[in-house]
């Protein structure tokens, strides 16, 4: 059975209030992920979202997501209270099954999300887990102004944008300062700063190194807390700690289905490891969770890109690019398709087009210079990269991006340099190495002993480096 939540409708008076109603819509989502995995499947935020103020149907919802029961209501908030209105509906004739209202003081929003989804469980007669039925009697009282910051703080996360992160932080923060022993605060937190690392936003060690005190934070408060497992396990992916990350996306999946971002995480170690068709496996669970979702449709063409699939790839990232035609990420990974099947010309159109939808962002500046490289465009590559270095006093750049367009050129001194640098700042995309199509030039000497196995902290590559396709050790730039 597959239910969807849809957005609920704020009551509160205007727009000003929509991150209250949003939040809350995310909250329940989790809560009923949670009932009974095995029974029960419910559909993820990103997709949820795009169904707000809808005039579809529930038929029409039904196909588009595969849903047998769709949930809706509204909010209002007065006071110190909110009043949560819900119904259910089967999808298939449209029958109205349950509704109900529930009022509350703030404190207590938690207690009527639980009180919503038991009845929900009762009515379409799903058998609550054990640790689900002992999670919804222990739920407790918030402090309203530290739930207000978390919903505030979750709202501008889901933005994906630099500030919208460095925003939401400074509100996880606020929640935490109100409310201590928040642990769903501190999972936010750590999804923050995992976020910015490796979205390349800022350099990665410090900021993994904040994300893993959050989420152990988080964990030492809520132990089956699925989203501070997902965080603590991409920090593990670029501490190369293979076994304790295998074991906390595996643990987070099981607490938490409803997480599609911890589904294309573990897809991209996997992928990294050598393990493509476990990498797609995974990452298709995603688009499952999250079907309508241009994100979660990038990352699995980015995963069927990287095992050279590039025919399906290019149907995948198609579709995400028709959900949503004005998100960067569908346009740069079809971007690294075209070039793969050497339409240069329509390559380069795409990752123009990123640049101008991501604000020039500097990834993708990056990327549009490593195409230039690549066609042998040098000029318009150099001037980019020239771009790109004059502005880290103001942007934090990538060096691995830097290095890919080095690379790309030819120029391999330049390129192990920065290279070297990505790898003493623990950039997270060093992990791609293994599995990029275009990295080959990369596999060089000064990462013998990362191939052989080992780098100096200790820890094992995914499956150490192949350089059987470099040869002559370095060359000078052209």
């Amino acid at each position: 059975m597959m239910l969807v939540v849809l957005p609920f409708e704020n009551l509160s008076g205007g727009r000003k209030h929509d991150y209250f109603s949003e939040g809350l819509t995310e909250e329940m989502i989790s809560q009923l992920a949670r009932l009974n995995p095995e029974q029960l499947g419910v559909i993820a935020r990103t997709s949820a979202m795009q169904y707000k103020s809808t005039t579809k149907t529930p038929q029409q919802i039904g196909r588009e997501l595969g849903v047998s029961h769709l949930l809706e209501g509204s909010v209002r908030r007065a006071g110190g209270r909110v009043r949560i209105t819900a119904q259910l509906i089967r999808v298939s004739d449209a029958t109205h099954l349950w509704a109900e209202g529930y009022e509350r003081e703030l404190h207590d929003i938690l207690a009527l999300q639980a009180q919503v989804a038991r009845a929900i469980a009762r009515e379409i007669q799903i058998t609550l887990t054990v640790r689900a039925d002992r999670r919804l009697d222990r739920v407790a009282a918030l402090d309203p102004g530290a739930h207000e910051a978390y919903l505030r703080g979750r709202h501008l996360w889901n933005l994906r944008t630099e500030e919208g992160m460095r925003k939401g932080i400074a509100q996880y923060e606020e929640a935490i300062r109100l409310q201590p022993d928040y642990a769903t605060a501190y999972a936010g937190l750590a999804d923050s700063h995992v976020m910015l690392a490796c979205r390349g936003m800022v350099p990665a060690k410090d900021s993994l190194r904040k994300a893993k005190a959050a989420g152990r934070k988080a964990l030492e408060l809520d132990g089956e807390l699925g989203e501070a497992h997902g965080s603590l396990a991409h920090v593990r992916l670029h501490d190369w700690d293979w076994e304790g990350l295998e074991r906390d996306f595996q643990r987070a999946i099981d607490l938490h289905p409803a997480l599609p971002i911890v589904y294309y995480w573990y897809g991209e170690y996997l992928m990294s490891m050598g393990r493509p068709q476990e990498a797609i496996a995974m990452t298709r669970r995603a688009q499952q969770s999250d079907p309508v979702s241009p994100v979660v449709g990038a990352s699995l063409g980015m995963i069927l890109y990287l095992a050279r699939q590039y025919d399906e790839a290019d149907t995948v990232l198609q579709r995400a690019h028709e959900i949503d035609p004005n998100h960067f990420l569908p346009h740069m990974r079809l971007g690294l398709v075209r070039l793969q099947q050497h339409r240069s010309a329509e390559a380069i159109a795409e990752f123009k087009t990123a640049v101008a939808l991501a604000d020039h962002s500097t990834e993708t500046l990056a990327a549009l210079a490593t195409a230039y490289a690549t066609v042998g465009k040098s000029g318009a590559a150099r001037k980019l990269t020239a771009q790109l270095q004059a502005s880290q006093a103001e942007h934090y750049v990538l060096p691995y991006n830097i290095a890919k367009i080095y690379a790309a050129a030819g120029a391999r001194e330049r390129a192990l340099e920065w290279l070297e640098r990505a790898y003493q700042e623990g950039n997270p995309d060093l992990i791609e190495l293994n599995s990029e199509p275009r990295a080959a030039c990369h596999r060089c000497a000064p990462y013998a002993a990362v191939r052989r196995g080992r780098c100096s902290s200790g820890a094992r590559p995914p499956g150490g480096y192949n350089c059987s396709r470099f040869s002559g050790g370095r060359s000078a730039a052209p």
